[in-house]
């Protein structure tokens, strides 16, 4: 399995420049040494790629899984015969998923890195011990900004973490093409089912929903958006989407994507409402969007099969992918995000880390932007790398817009 999970690494990281181009001068600088660094992540292909860069400053680094299906086993053979200390596992249980974290926190990071916020959060309630030897962390993903923030409010949140999901471009790229194609592509491989003509639900219009129903109207499916803000219910209107509540969506969808990385989005209420046939996957981090215990008391039924569960309900049938957990990596045949769009956000999330080895102690408990000079600094990187050119200010172009005195 090892030399299967190796050929992965290596296919990902020609594909990566950014991220290569860190790691070239971390070999040289060490800018990690003494650190040990705790992760829990996606453990597939890209992720590895950024596990050997953080290596390669110099830092010692346990990873795990942040998603019980999300693991390629092979690639975790890979990380270990590499001398990584990874206990990631895919089809782990919920027991066996938070001893790996604990697992991790037995080493006692100096630095960690977050999918989700699990291990952000297993340090703070159940491992205490860890903490006080922790600088700080980085956090990757909506869910998890949302959980550091509403624990920032209560005061709970003990170390700096650095917002590596909120800058610009891990929401441009990551949360638009990455999760739109992505989520697409694993549904297509998974289900053989054709999307054009199709009602395609898409549940929440921020940057991941954006990216879902931009590309699936693309291939041709009719494309209906819910939403609670109204703000983003107007700019989906004004994209050309249908904009409606759930439960009239649910009447006519044939294919539902949830994208909110809040509970109960698709619930007992909507699944009698639905078609016979229509599918259900679920893009956000956590697998409680949908509503799947409801689904498990009142099936008369439940066919299983490599990552669709089918439901039957008053007669009607009703699949669910990947166990409602994130669709793009927990089925059998997903991939996770494109190649270069994980090349642009394992680049901030290696410059992040690297700017909290250095100020960690210098920045006060709670949530911090990335700063912008790593976002432009990445930017113009990709550029170079795909051969593209920016035109500059003049002196007479920065002095105009600095001042307020010039008139018509």
């Amino acid at each position: 399995m090892t030399h299967t999970g190796e050929q992965k690494i290596q296919w990902a990281q020609q594909y990566m420049p950014v991220l290569n181009a860190i790691r070239e001068r971390f070999e040289k600088e060490k800018p990690l040494t003494g650190h040990r660094i705790g992760m829990a992540l996606h453990v597939e292909a890209k992720t590895a790629c950024l596990v050997r860069t953080l290596a390669a400053g110099g830092a010692e680094v346990y990873i795990t899984g942040c998603n019980p299906l999300s693991t390629q086993d092979d690639v975790a053979d890979a990380l270990r015969e590499g001398g990584i200390a990874c206990y990631a596992q895919r089809g782990c249980n919920t027991e066996e998923y938070y001893a790996a974290i604990d697992k991790v926190l037995d080493a006692h990071p100096t630095l960690t890195i977050d999918d989700g916020m699990d291990l952000i959060n297993r340090v703070h309630l159940d491992r205490r011990d860890a903490l006080p030897g922790i600088v700080g962390a980085c956090e990757e993903t909506t869910t998890g900004i949302h959980r550091l923030r509403a624990m920032e409010a209560d005061g709970k949140l003990e170390f700096p973490v650095i917002a590596v999901n909120d800058t610009p471009m891990k929401h441009y790229f990551d949360n638009v093409h990455g999760t739109g194609e992505s989520a697409l592509a694993s549904i297509m491989l998974t289900t053989n089912v054709l999307l054009a003509g199709r009602h395609v639900v898409v549940a929440g219009y921020g940057y991941c929903g954006r990216g879902v129903a931009t590309k699936a109207r693309a291939l041709g499916a009719r494309v209906i958006v819910t939403e609670i803000d109204p703000r983003r219910a107007l700019q989906a209107h004004f994209d050309g989407f249908d904009v409606m509540c759930m439960e009239e969506a649910a009447k006519v969808g044939d294919l539902f994507i949830t994208t909110t990385g809040n509970c109960s989005i698709i619930t007992g209420r909507h699944f009698p409402l639905m078609k016979s046939g229509a599918i259900l996957s679920n893009a956000g981090h956590f697998n409680n969007e949908i509503e799947i215990p409801w689904l498990a008391e009142h099936a008369s039924a439940v066919e299983h099969r490599d990552g669709i569960d089918t439901y039957v309900i008053d007669g009607k049938k009703i699949h669910l992918l990947a166990e409602g957990r994130l669709v793009n990596l927990a089925t059998p045949k997903g991939m996770g995000h494109p190649i270069e769009v994980m090349d642009l956000s394992f680049a901030v999330q290696a410059l992040s880390v690297e700017y909290v080895a250095k100020h960690g102690r210098e920045l006060a408990a709670g949530v911090h932007d990335v700063p912008t000079e790593i976002d432009e600094y990445i930017a113009r990187l990709k550029l170079a790398a795909v051969g593209a050119t920016l035109d500059a200010l003049t002196a007479e172009q920065e002095e105009y817009m600095c001042s307020w005195n010039h008139g018509t």
